[in-house]
């Protein structure tokens, strides 16, 4: 696989989920200071990277390619499918599209993070949930691929631009269009998820790495089909 679609799975990957921790922390460090918050956050980033450095370490003591392939794989199909099913579900007006306006005000309004301690420790929660997804595609790629820095740097680069963009605007990025990125990244790693699954029980793909991206157009396009005929259904229910 190109390093490119590495790095540009990883990248949207991270812009999702960085957004949503950025609004957490925001509203923590508006009740109990940028330093404490700041603190809590980077802590949870610290458990992060050595997550990240353990597991690629750990994964490339599997004896057999075909199992951490498959193993890898799978978790891609999981997780793509998940992110495309809710995209789906809420492009067809199924379920509420995420308000990182209205979750702001909605923390803001929580007494306990006038508390010192339960602010930070609401802070450390919401970057870690956050970017276990982050640690989970960066070393998921990263691993089958050999190349776990490019995607960590991706990542980096992903929180690195949420951080300008929020310094910029101190308040929640609620324009980022968080379905679209979801919808497309869901599909990208259903593909990524689906090409390692047959491959590691021995199937060959006839476009080779080409066929990465015509996956990619399938699951786009089948996406897109469900949600019109959802939408249709929801109008004539």
């Amino acid at each position: 696989m190109s390093v490119y679609g590495v790095m540009l799975a990883s990248f949207l990957t991270a812009s999702v989920e960085w957004v949503e921790a950025f609004t957490i922390v925001l509203a923590v460090a508006l009740s109990i200071g940028w330093r404490r918050a700041g603190t809590a956050s980077l802590a949870a980033f610290a458990v992060l990277a050595l997550m990240t450095l353990a597991s690629g370490f750990f994964l490339r003591f599997i004896a057999d390619a075909h199992i951490l392939q498959f193993i890898i794989g799978m978790f891609l199909v999981l997780f793509g499918l998940r992110w495309l099913a809710k995209a789906i579900a809420r492009g067809a007006g199924l379920k509420k599209l995420h308000d990182e306006a209205e979750e702001f005000a909605a923390l803001r309004a929580d007494a306990k993070l006038h508390d010192i301690r339960a602010g930070q420790m609401v802070a450390f929660q919401g970057v870690m949930m956050e970017g276990l997804e982050v640690w989970l595609i960066v070393v998921a790629l990263g691993v089958q691929t050999g190349r776990t820095g490019a995607a960590a740097g991706a990542a980096i680069a992903a929180l690195l631009v949420v951080m300008a963009a929020g310094a910029m605007l101190r308040k929640p990025l609620a324009n980022v269009p968080e379905n679209t990125i979801k919808f497309f990244v869901g599909s990208a790693i259903l593909s990524f998820g689906t090409f390692w699954v047959l491959e590691s029980i021995g199937y060959i793909w006839p476009l080779g790495d080409f066929a990465l991206p015509a996956l990619l157009l399938f699951y786009a396009a089948g996406g897109l089909l469900a949600m019109k005929q959802l939408d249709v259904r929801k109008a004539l229910s």
